[in-house]
């Protein structure tokens, strides 16, 4: 079978992001956004959905994480959506509960071409130094978008922070990883309208 793969590029006045990724791959990656905690978090994701990812990110990290850490939702969901072509063929659902020590997160998602989001994290902890976590809302939501996706998330609990959020990360590469997976059962498109 043919590997799923994309390449997408996006440049603005405050960012440039180009990103590769093979839906069949192995999890092997080479992630470089300048936000060491966003590196570490779509390092988890890859190696949890084992999609192959190349991204490389510059942005205008001397004004803010906020314009790179959306951008790469926005350009890491477009390159998903290509990736998956039709969506032929491929499970569309896919769920996850997963501990991280203390922490527990459960991700549910549906690649039914619809967007959508809901967001709720148990940890109250604003910043990861000085990263503030609350823009992984905002990466979150524009990945969406751009991937067609209906994401659901729920850190459930958990006192570490560190732990909250790589718990929903690899949640959310584990719920991915099946919901691209083929269907050996579905030769078509896994939808009663005929089409996503």
């Amino acid at each position: 079978m043919n590997h799923r793969t994309a390449s997408q590029h996006r440049k603005t006045r405050e960012t440039d992001i180009a990103i590769k990724l093979d839906l069949d791959g192995t999890g092997a990656c080479s992630i470089d956004t300048g936000i060491p905690f966003m590196d570490h978090m779509l390092e988890i994701v890859a190696r949890h959905a084992l999609i192959d990812l190349d991204i490389k990110a510059v942005g205008d990290l001397e004004v803010d994480y906020h314009h790179t850490v959306e951008d790469l939702g926005l350009v890491l969901g477009t390159a998903i959506d290509q990736a998956l072509g039709d969506r032929r063929g491929i499970r569309r659902y896919g769920f996850s509960l997963l501990p991280m020590d203390e922490s527990l997160a459960r991700v549910a998602l549906d690649l039914g071409g619809r967007p959508f989001l809901v967001y709720s994290i148990a940890d109250p902890t604003p910043n990861i130094r000085d990263f503030n976590v609350k823009l992984i809302e905002e990466f979150f939501r524009a990945f969406v978008t751009q991937a067609r996706m209906n994401l659901h998330i729920a850190h459930l609990y958990g006192a570490e922070v560190h732990h909250a959020y790589e718990s929903v990360f690899k949640g959310l590469a584990r719920a991915l990883r099946m919901a691209v997976e083929r269907d050996p059962r579905e030769t078509g498109i896994p939808s009663s309208k005929g089409t996503i």
